[in-house]
């Protein structure tokens, strides 16, 4: 078993714990968590949102081999999170509504359900360490050195160093961050999840008509029954996204089933029937509740790092920059980094590291590999004839 952050000795006497706060309880932030307790932190608070962060459904994540390593190192088995342990993808080409030919790779992963992950790590946190209900409605420099986070329905909390790990539309970034706003790339991922009692999928499963996709991939639900999870990429503009839904695509970056009303159902099933197999958009027809997430593009960071008065403050995973789904480098970003940084903050803690050294080398580590998939993603999405067509840059390698 590989071990990231591997316990540490005891602090050197004088050498005092930082406080830290992470914001957000999704993956990003609760891995970064566990990693820290696992290394001897202690004054840690996981700040949620929302007042139940339990998770009652959720889409397909592809982890990679290192973020599954990570996941193993912090007590969570593969078996607990992979229900159906193929590394094959499946990509079935259409024409006119038919298969032409098929092709195969392997993923270098394990495929997911978003809500089993979330599951897995929030139930290890230490007890006391998660705060759900406790939204961050300001950061700001303390006298005594500290970042201060003004909370709804709570005290101020100050911390040494803040994490942003709040997902796409970040509070964090816009307070940090905030010449860099979100940009809708053209095209809309509606998500479903049909019931299926014995799913006959047990590989990632998609359809590429041109200027669509349609991914298929068995997952189980919290109640331990099983689903098809669903994914199709549809092109749409912004006003017609608006017009179909009443929000605009940058500040409305995920649609509930109760924000989808029937005018946009119809449009969507009918350009499922349209371009899918009738087998493909029979899958969509019966499935009750959608979601929605409009896919959307930033500029590249320049730092991950910020000061705020004597503290630190952190963006981490989508955070810093949501990256298109086509990568699979949403979640794997998150893990990585937060791998990373929590092995300079225990360098710092236990072995009186340089925190500006230590924390200056993860971030240059990191950076180069966030450039590349916000430059690859539009290239994947173009090849597929969906969204903004790419600048005829190349992708650097």
């Amino acid at each position: 078993m590989i071990t990231p952050v591997p316990p540490s000795p005891a602090t050197p006497t004088g050498h005092s714990q930082p406080s830290i706060a992470i914001v957000g309880a999704s993956i990003t932030g609760p891995v970064l968590a566990l990693l820290l307790h696992q290394a001897g932190f202690t004054r840690v608070s996981v700040l949620e949102a929302a007042p139940t962060p339990y998770a009652q459904s959720g889409g397909v994540i592809g982890l990679d081999h290192l973020s599954l390593a990570t996941l193993e190192a912090l007590g969570i088995p593969q078996h607990e999170l992979v229900p159906f342990p193929s590394e094959h993808v499946t990509t079935i080409h259409i024409t006119d509504r038919r298969e032409t030919r098929r092709t195969q790779f392997v993923y270098p992963g394990r495929n997911t359900g978003w809500h089993q992950l979330n599951t897995a790590l929030l139930t290890r946190l230490p007890d006391g360490w998660l705060h759900p209900g406790h939204r961050v409605r300001a950061l700001h420099p303390g006298d005594d050195g500290t970042a201060v986070l003004d909370l709804t329905g709570a005290a101020p909390l100050h911390a040494d160093l803040v994490v942003f790990a709040d997902g796409r539309r970040s509070l964090g970034r816009r307070l940090l961050d905030p010449s860099r706003p979100l940009r809708y790339a053209g095209y809309v991922a509606w998500r479903g999840q049909r019931p299926e009692p014995q799913p006959n999928l047990c590989a990632f499963t998609r359809y590429e008509p041109h200027t669509s996709q349609f991914n298929l991939f068995p997952i189980l639900r919290p109640d331990g029954t099983t689903a098809l999870d669903w994914t199709f990429y549809l092109n749409m503009t912004a006003e017609r996204f608006r017009y179909l839904t009443g929000y605009d695509p940058t500040h409305r970056t995920y649609l509930l089933p109760r924000q989808i009303g029937a005018a946009a159902r119809t449009v969507v099933l009918s350009e499922a029937q349209r371009l899918l197999p009738p087998q493909a958009a029979a899958v969509i027809d019966a499935t009750s509740d959608w979601n929605a997430a409009p896919v959307l593009d930033i500029d590249p960071p320049h730092r991950m790092i910020h000061r705020v008065g004597g503290a630190r403050a952190i963006l981490l995973g989508d955070a810093l920059a949501p990256v298109r789904p086509h990568t699979a480098r949403g979640a794997n970003h998150g893990i990585h980094q937060a791998h990373g940084l929590a092995i300079a903050l225990a360098q710092h803690l236990h072995h009186r590291a340089d925190l500006t050294a230590a924390l200056t080398a993860w971030q240059e580590r990191c950076l180069p590999a966030v450039h590349h998939a916000l430059h690859l993603g539009p290239y994947l999405g173009a090849a597929m004839g969906l969204g903004l067509q790419p600048s005829p840059e190349p992708v650097p390698a």
